[in-house]
């Protein structure tokens, strides 16, 4: 999951803009609206843009200490997958050649398997795993904890480590470090140009890839206490640590973005600075120098987000030809 959580100052309240690299492009969400700019074969910009009506993004109860975390989750498997989903037709869509979908049947087999070999990589494996190993070292709650937590950092940087290596990965790292560039750039009070954009970092304190480091950090204490010991056979204790893993993973997601924000809001303290490293130095693993097709497309997609928000002139014109694509919209959450 490739997005960044980030923060704005608008009037008397604090703005926090989501993005997320996609197939040959970046999608940007912002208070009211959500954009995906991709490229398609012909070089061109194509630009989707709809309303978020998502509750968790209207409601009050949506900005709710502990609860705003959620937005996080939802946007990876409701707005992430769609414009993902959705940048796949763009980007495979030859001139002149039947229009490719990526919907019905073979999108939801494709995020079915998606979710399915995550469960069983990260949920599944380490679980099993980190049993069996704590019966050969020290049956104890912490140690089998530990064991649990270790498993699955060591699996999820190996995952990162390995698509990292497929070339059409590398240009979705790309764009990933596309998006940070844009959003820093944008912060610092820049013109969004390319060569001003350019000479901003790959990295965001921000980012998704360091609001997952902070969720495997904390399931290991928050896993801890239900090891479910003693409980036989001990097929159900197994079968109850991995459903109770399932079910606690708002909780986490929700402790771990209030973490997030609140290590980045006091960043300048050293403690603070200390807490946020680890995630900066794994965003290595995730984020690559774009080229200047990547920026325009992240520059592209952040307009129409700073415009829907009032932060920016609907007269900005973007530095490549772009091709809105309205008829092909997304239908909106609920």
């Amino acid at each position: 999951m490739l997005q960044l959580l980030l923060m704005s100052k608008q009037s008397s309240s604090k703005q926090y803009y989501g993005g997320q690299a996609v197939i040959e492009g970046v999608m940007m969400r912002g208070r009211k609206t959500m954009a995906v700019a991709v490229r398609n074969p012909q070089a061109e910009i194509v630009i989707h843009e709809e309303a978020l009506t998502a509750k968790i993004y209207t409601s009050k109860w949506g900005q709710w200490p502990f609860v705003r975390g959620l937005g996080m989750l939802w946007d990876a498997l409701g707005l992430g997958m769609r414009a993902l989903m959705w940048s796949a037709e763009v980007s495979a869509q030859e001139e002149g050649q039947e229009k490719v979908e990526f919907s019905g049947p073979v999108a939801w087999t494709t995020i079915a398997g998606s979710l399915a070999f995550a469960i069983v990589l990260f949920f599944l494996i380490p679980t099993f795993a980190s049993r069996w190993m704590a019966t050969y070292v020290n049956d104890n709650r912490w140690v089998d904890a530990l064991f649990e937590g270790l498993i699955r950092l060591v699996l999820f940087l190996g995952y990162l480590k390995l698509i990292g290596r497929i070339p059409e990965i590398k240009r979705v790292f790309g764009y990933h470090g596309a998006e940070h560039k844009t959003i820093n750039a944008y912060e610092a009070g820049a013109t969004l140009t390319v060569p001003e954009v350019r000479k901003y970092s790959v990295q965001h304190t921000r980012c998704g890839t360091s609001f997952l480091l902070y969720v495997l950090v904390i399931s290991i204490f928050l896993f801890a206490p239900l090891t479910f010991r003693g409980i036989e056979p001990a097929a159900l204790a197994l079968l109850l640590r991995f459903i109770t893993r399932l079910l606690l993973v708002p909780v986490v997601a929700g402790i771990a973005y209030e973490i997030l924000r609140f290590s980045t809001a006091h960043q300048n303290n050293p403690v603070m600075r200390a807490l946020i490293a680890p995630g900066l130095a794994l965003q290595k693993l995730t984020t690559r120098e774009p080229d200047d097709d990547m920026l325009e497309c992240a520059i592209a997609a952040l307009k129409p987000v700073l415009v829907a928000d009032g932060l920016l002139a609907p007269s900005v014109k973007v530095e490549t030809p772009v091709k809105p694509l309205g008829a092909v919209a997304a239908p909106a959450s609920s």
